[in-house]
């Protein structure tokens, strides 16, 4: 799986609609979700206005804001209950004040745009890697194996490849975070 860039650089010419979609998408964040999500919803932001032509020239920035924010939450599984935090989807679309129909839309161009999908590595929240099962399949001599069961060197080689975020075993995973 090819990883994807975080970054927040953006052309010249978009840096005035990244920060006013990023302004909206930070105070959303702030009041419902929290800081990963912010970055996350805001390396979204700057690959759109990577993109050429970019989309979010068309649009309003607060659908557009509602549309990536519900992307980002569909691959983290935000409208799950059992998830924290967690927000409805009808929640999501009234705090941006957009129907949802058309944060329905955006979402799905944006998920089209990035190659996004549930469980995507490369747009999982970082502290969700650990129990995200794609972040860790390589195949290995034509077999997909989890890259946590093979020896250090394989996931060595794996890591520099790019096929996976980082050396399981020089990383605490997220259960020894929290308990620490």
């Amino acid at each position: 799986m090819k990883k994807t860039k975080k970054s927040e650089r953006v052309p010249q010419t978009m840096k005035q609609k990244y920060h006013e979609i990023s302004a909206i998408t930070d105070n959303f964040c702030e009041q419902y979700l929290n800081q990963e999500y912010a970055e996350l919803i805001r390396y979204a932001i700057a690959a759109l206005c990577r993109k050429r032509p970019s989309p979010l020239i068309k649009g309003r920035a607060t659908t557009w804001a509602g549309g990536i924010t519900h992307a980002i939450g569909m691959v983290n599984f935000l409208f799950d209950k059992s998830q924290t935090p967690n927000i409805s989807a009808s929640e999501l679309y009234e705090a941006y004040d957009i129907s949802q129909s058309a944060g329905q839309s955006k979402s799905k161009e944006v998920r089209n745009l990035l190659n996004m999908s549930q469980f995507d590595p490369n747009w999982s929240l970082p502290s969700k890697l650990d129990d995200n099962p794609m972040a860790w399949m390589i195949s290995v001599n034509g077999y997909i194996v989890d890259v946590r069961q093979m020896p250090q060197d394989v996931q060595e080689a794996a890591y520099k490849k790019g096929l996976i975020p980082y050396i399981p075993e020089t990383q605490p995973s997220s259960k020894e975070k929290t308990t620490v």
